[in-house]
């Protein structure tokens, strides 16, 4: 006759089940999501989802679009701040269009602001330090400010 399995068995073979379950729902839905292409610093990707189609509409329209892609403004330089940066924005988008938590007009994360912020005076440096140096004291400049609408023109 055989043994009862114990607690520690039953508890091992759920936390089994659980696991398998969300594997193969969250592998499901990175492939059913084209999860592969954001991982790409192609701007196509950005628009797997129909809420940024204005956006990218207004990208292929804008000034940036021959100089810099999405994750040129969008993350941060260097592979592991870039690629933490994406998985942030990957999970909030994916949990706010499941749960239609999503506001109709896309607005930016303080955090993704500071990044944005920070692209922009990566690439415009020279611009930049020669207007904050005509700037005494105060608030540092923000470039997004004034040109908040630069590579999503309306």
């Amino acid at each position: 006759m055989r043994a009862p399995p114990t607690p520690l068995t039953i508890l091992s073979i759920a936390a089994s089940a659980l696991v398998g379950v969300a594997a193969g729902v969250g592998g499901y839905t990175f492939i059913y999501a084209k999860g592969f292409s954001y991982l790409t610093d192609e701007p196509a990707a950005c628009n797997n989802c129909h809420a940024m189609n204005d956006h990218y509409g207004a990208w292929l329209k804008g000034s940036h679009h021959a100089v810099a892609t999405c994750n040129d403004c969008h993350t941060p330089h260097g592979f592991p701040a870039k690629y933490v940066a994406k998985a942030i924005n990957g999970y909030r988008h994916s949990l706010a269009f499941t749960t239609g938590g999503f506001p109709d007009q896309i607005q930016a994360t303080e955090r993704n602001r500071k990044v944005t912020e920070a692209q922009c005076r990566h690439c415009h440096a020279q611009l930049v330090g020669q207007m904050e140096a005509k700037v005494p004291g105060g608030e540092p400049l923000s470039c997004l400010r004034c040109h908040e609408t630069v590579g999503h023109l309306d």
